[in-house]
């Protein structure tokens, strides 16, 4: 069966130009630097955010752990969002490979870390403290909605880190959405970033990999850290070239994913049982939805009847779930899972 995937947008798969550039790609050895695909793709990355250097890893959760080491030493707090992706799902890398010690703050509902927030958690000086180093955000912010975070706030976040001596990290799994839902150029939402880490594996359709950008010294200790915990891949331009279609194509089509993400909460807001987040100020490409108490199916019944209907879905929590729309879901298949939960929920 052809099933439409909406469990998340990680599923997508290479387009057949990809794989056709991927077949073709010149390869070097990237740990020596010689890989020229990798190289070109570092080199647009970095130039497309405005930074001075890009390295090219193989995840995001990688990227963002590489980050914190780079930035923080043992013992060293961070701050980071208590709903944030480095929080909840990168495994504890930060604690248990690098030994640095997270500030949670709350997530607000727009996805943010309230400004006052953060200003109260830097640390004092004091013997007894933890020394806070870094301030991280997250752009889109998944759990709250797959939010935006404007270029303005993210402003305002960049000057308390100036002004405090702190380092200052985005994880921008999803940046790209992000611009396209404020439409806005991406260099706006990172310029006060002292590191970026954004993946070409979601919304970009690249089959794997991340990318980190910052200072050159920032990179360069990426690096030696990326070797470290073996991430150092060698032919890796058979991956970079599908990398390289993400950053000259895909980035220019995520509106499409955006509108079909507010069709289907929009179909979805007439189906009884569901109760949906914010129905009609869907900003990106997730859809978030609870079940009513009066729905008897548990998440996993609704799963598995959705997958006899021809749709992958994922349940996000007790009684909820999160949709994501992705290049390789069509109008038609929007309708299809709109039919889907109906007939399960009937």
């Amino acid at each position: 069966m052809e099933y439409i995937d909406l469990r998340s947008d990680t599923v997508t798969k290479p387009t057949p130009e990809m794989r056709k550039a991927m077949a073709e790609a010149e390869v070097g050895d990237d740990v020596y630097m010689d890989d020229p695909t990798v190289n070109k793709l570092q080199d647009q990355a970095a130039l497309k955010f405005g930074k001075q250097d890009a390295l090219f890893v193989p995840s995001g959760t990688m990227g963002n752990l590489l980050a914190l080491l780079a930035h923080c030493q043992r013992g060293d707090e961070a701050m980071v969002g208590d709903k944030s992706h480095i929080y909840t799902n990168e495994a504890g890398g930060m604690s248990a490979l690098g030994g640095v010690h997270p500030r949670p703050l709350m997530n607000q509902r727009d996805g943010t870390l309230a400004l006052d927030d953060i200003r109260a958690s830097i640390q004092t000086e004091d013997v007894h403290h933890t020394i806070t180093r870094l301030i991280c955000i997250e752009n889109t912010q998944n759990v709250c909605g797959g939010v935006p975070l404007t270029a303005e706030y993210t402003a305002q976040v960049g000057r308390i880190a100036q002004e405090n001596n702190l380092r200052f990290h985005i994880d921008g799994a999803r940046i790209f959405n992000a611009a396209a839902a404020l439409n806005v150029d991406v260099k706006d939402l990172t310029a006060p970033a002292d590191s970026v880490m954004f993946c070409l594996s979601k919304g970009l359709v690249s089959p794997v990999g991340s990318m980190l950008v910052g200072t050159r010294d920032f990179i360069a200790r990426a690096r030696h850290l990326r070797k470290m915990v073996g991430g150092g891949m060698r032919q890796a331009g058979v991956l970079a070239a599908a990398g390289l279609i993400s950053l000259e194509k895909m980035t220019g089509r995520l509106g499409q994913d955006h509108a079909r993400a507010r069709k289907l909460a929009a179909g979805l807001k007439q189906v009884k049982g569901l109760v949906l987040d914010a129905a009609e100020g869907i900003s990106t490409n997730m859809v978030y939805f609870n079940l009513e108490d009066e729905v008897k199916l548990s998440v996993n019944q609704i799963v598995d009847k959705m997958k006899k209907r021809g749709v992958l879905v994922d349940w996000a929590g007790h009684r909820r779930f999160r949709l994501v729309t992705h290049y390789w879901v069509d109008d038609e298949g929007v309708e299809k899972t709109i039919k889907a939960f109906a007939k399960v929920l009937k």
